[in-house]
């Protein structure tokens, strides 16, 4: 009778399977720890930063190979747990708990906010820019997909510091090579106190043969449940690829331990490339000063003090006088000072469990710092109700509405001239007219400006209020809304022609005031006394009527002079409603140019500037101006 054998273990995340006990050749056979690597390394790969596919299978994964004895066919179902090197049972199906968890508070107020600032930036800013953001958000999005349970801590430093021996006396097992050879750790390896954290080590690619467990046959202090912790090549390492490896893992941990020894602590390669840069993150570092065994007396402490004086100049305030800040410990991790109160720091930090959380929001502030330049304007921005007049006023000018009210003006007051002059001046310019060579009708005066000249009239107003509206803007915005203003202004000397046409005054005589027909008939009846008397007189003087040439005389001087005086008077009248009428077509003509101005024009700038308030707004969002 064939055997049938069923052994079932979990596996907590994508590239777990033979990522653990491989390490110890427990699945295999003699080649289960090369298979277990590969499958390790494969899934790191896939998984790490700056992998082209970042699609996470997080959670409880049972992995089920099917296959058949030659005896008698049955099958057999073998399951590999994922993250641990020297074995420990397997946990049932129905133990597993969800990873991962949803960011609350002001941090997910932050990411959501970045994200719609990425959204609404893309065509506006370059890609580079907008980079270091979208690497935040898509790290904000793959950590929450993983172990919320559990904080990742990585232990860095330079050659000869310590750091692996200190990972060993946090283990309270030597788990990492040590020694005089130089570079002893090549690789990350990974201590992990509790089960489920294959994903984090995913996402750092450490193969399964470099995952361990704090101590052989438990999972070590109940303080430091939930810790991973990692052990990193020297970030000083003459080999560049140990440096680039430093270099990825953190950007990818909760949290970093720094082992500074005596020698190397004032390192300007340390402060420069790393501490100070990441001074932001200071709430989630750890300077040790290892090695203090070698220092006599007082040295230590003078030691600390002048590392501690480096730290406030890199920009990290430090944690132990209250304020937020980097956590400085003296330690020898040979011979174990001070190593139990770093446990306890480490132990306190690990059970809060908003490491990750205080990571990315530190990753958010750098992005934020980075992005100021092109979001925040030296100055109140915007759009002047000056400017726009100005604007407006410029395209009047181009557009000739001044001339063209004076016109109307002009040409109202000789419609006046012409209803109620005397006939005797009329007909006197019309006689003229007609003996001038080309002469006519007169016709209203109309200065035209030059095209050329009204084309260029346009294109600076176009661009005097384009440069008012990006003044104070950051480049990107004021680029994109000078663009704005040069696209709308496309078509805009021509459309202001036909406004001219258009928009003008009315072809025909204009309007009559009330007035008019009284003044006409008064006019009319001055020329009927001048008639009467002229008829009068010659009357006497032929005879036909008695002799008295004064009442002929008076009526006649009568006519004479009231004739003039009429058209005095109504030229007096006339020249209110003129300039009433020359206004109102110049003001139709400046609102027919303003609104052709706006809708080309001012709209478009509007929009961007509407555009970069919202952004201004989303990104005071996200520097944490609001929390």
């Amino acid at each position: 009778m064939a055997d049938t054998t069923d052994v079932s273990t979990l596996a907590d995340g994508p590239g777990e399977t033979g990522a653990g006990k491989a390490g110890a050749g427990e699945v295999g056979g003699p080649g289960g720890a090369d298979t277990a690597e590969a499958n390790g390394a494969n899934s790191g790969a896939n998984g790490g930063a700056g992998g082209a596919d970042r699609r996470w299978d997080d959670g409880l994964i049972a992995r089920h190979a099917a296959g058949h004895n030659g005896a008698g066919g049955v099958a057999v179902t073998v399951g590999v747990e994922g993250i641990d090197g020297d074995g420990g049972t397997a946990a049932p199906a129905d133990a597993h708990q969800p990873i991962g968890g949803a960011y609350e508070g002001p941090l997910r107020a932050r990411l959501d906010a970045l994200r719609e600032l990425v959204g609404l930036s893309r065509t506006r800013i370059e890609g580079t820019a907008l980079a270091e953001a979208g690497r935040v958000l898509d790290e904000a999005a793959t950590r929450q997909r993983l172990s919320s349970r559990h904080t990742v801590v990585a232990i860095a430093g330079a050659t000869g510091s310590g750091k692996s021996t200190l990972f060993n006396a946090l283990a309270e097992v030597p788990i990492s090579e040590t020694g005089l050879r130089r570079p002893t750790t090549s690789a990350p390896i990974a201590c992990v106190w509790s089960e489920g954290a294959a994903g984090l080590l995913d996402r750092l690619a450490i193969p399964g043969r470099l995952r361990r467990k704090p101590l052989a046959g438990g999972d070590g202090d109940e303080e430091l449940e939930g810790l991973v912790l990692i052990d990193l090549p020297d970030h000083d390492s003459a080999v560049v690829a140990h440096r680039d490896q430093v270099d990825r893992v953190l950007a990818l941990v909760d949290a970093v331990i720094w082992v500074v020894d005596p020698e190397k602590y004032a390192d300007a390669a340390l402060h420069e490339r790393y501490l100070r840069p990441l001074a932001g993150h200071a709430e989630i570092t750890f300077v040790v000063l290892n090695q203090i065994d070698r220092l006599p007396g007082e040295a230590a402490d003078q030691v600390l003090d002048d590392l501690r004086r480096l730290l406030d100049e890199d920009g990290m305030a430090l944690g132990e006088h209250g304020e937020p800040g980097a956590t400085v410990l003296p330690i020898s991790a040979l011979t174990g000072r001070g190593v139990g109160e770093l446990r306890g720091e480490i132990g306190r930090f690990v059970q809060e469990r908003n490491a990750a959380a205080r990571r990315l929001s530190a990753d958010v502030d750098a992005a934020a710092a980075r992005l100021r330049s092109v979001y925040v304007a030296d100055g109140r921005t915007g759009l002047s109700e000056r400017s726009r007049e100005e604007f407006a006023e410029r395209l009047a000018g181009a557009v000739g509405a001044v001339a063209t009210g004076e016109a109307a003006e002009r040409e109202w007051l000789r419609n006046a001239g012409r209803a109620c002059g005397t006939p005797w001046l009329r007909l006197w310019r019309w006689y003229e007219r007609t003996r001038t060579p080309g002469g006519g009708a007169p016709r209203a005066e109309v200065i035209v400006e030059d095209e050329l000249t009204a084309r260029q009239r346009v294109e600076q107003a176009v661009r005097t209020v384009a440069d008012d509206a990006a003044a104070g803007l950051p480049r990107p915005w004021a680029q994109a809304v000078r663009e704005a203003a040069v696209r709308g202004a496309v078509g805009l000397p021509e459309a202001l022609d036909e406004l001219a046409v258009t928009a003008g005054p009315p072809s025909g005589r204009p309007t009559r005031p009330a007035w008019w027909p009284a003044a006409v008939l008064a006019q009319a009846a001055m020329t009927l006394l001048q008639i009467y008397g002229a008829l009068w007189l010659v009357g006497q003087i032929i005879g036909v009527l008695d002799p008295g040439i004064i009442p002929p005389v008076l009526v006649m001087l009568g006519g004479i002079i009231g004739g003039p005086l009429v058209e005095w008077a109504c030229a007096a009248a006339a020249r209110g409603p003129a300039r009433r009428y020359g206004q109102d077509a110049e003001r139709r003509l400046r609102e027919a140019a303003a609104g052709c101005g706006r809708a080309k024009v001012l709209d478009p700038i509007a929009a961007e500037l509407m555009r970069y308030r919202e952004v201004r707004e989303q990104y005071s969002t996200v520097s944490g101006l609001r929390r």
